[in-house]
């Protein structure tokens, strides 16, 4: 079985991407980190201007990841500093009683999505 980091690298140098993996092992936490907590691929083509950082998962996890992105300091910076930053949801999919095929949905993160994520923050931790 092809993990879900290699697909989605798989498929970014189809698309022309050079990219590689950026979460590594922590040995002494037992866990594996992302790039700045948000990322496991990065990627980067002469067509399109900054880095992408992908952040690969199991189709039924996006939104948990999301969410984690969102609450990220850094992600504002990385979005302000002209990148992309995306979840990458891999899941099989098929007709019933046929083979199924590995899907991928893609969710970019922008600054409005951050925006709108503080401030219903903001509104939830308010008094009253």
């Amino acid at each position: 079985m092809t993990s879900l980091t290699q697909r989605s690298l798989a498929t970014l140098r189809a698309a022309g991407w050079y990219a590689a993996v950026v979460e590594h092992w922590n040995p002494h936490a037992h866990i594996r980190q992302d790039l700045f907590g948000i990322g496991d691929i990065i990627a980067v083509r002469s067509s399109s201007p900054g880095c992408a950082l992908i952040q690969c998962t199991s189709g039924s996890n996006v939104s948990a990841r999301v969410k984690k992105i969102l609450d990220a300091p850094v992600t504002m910076t990385w979005l302000a500093a002209g990148n992309v930053l995306a979840v990458w949801g891999w899941v099989k999919k098929g007709p019933r009683g046929k083979r199924k095929v590995w899907t991928l949905t893609t969710r970019n993160i922008t600054a409005r999505d951050v925006r709108d994520h503080l401030a219903e923050t903001e509104i939830k931790d308010s008094p009253g």
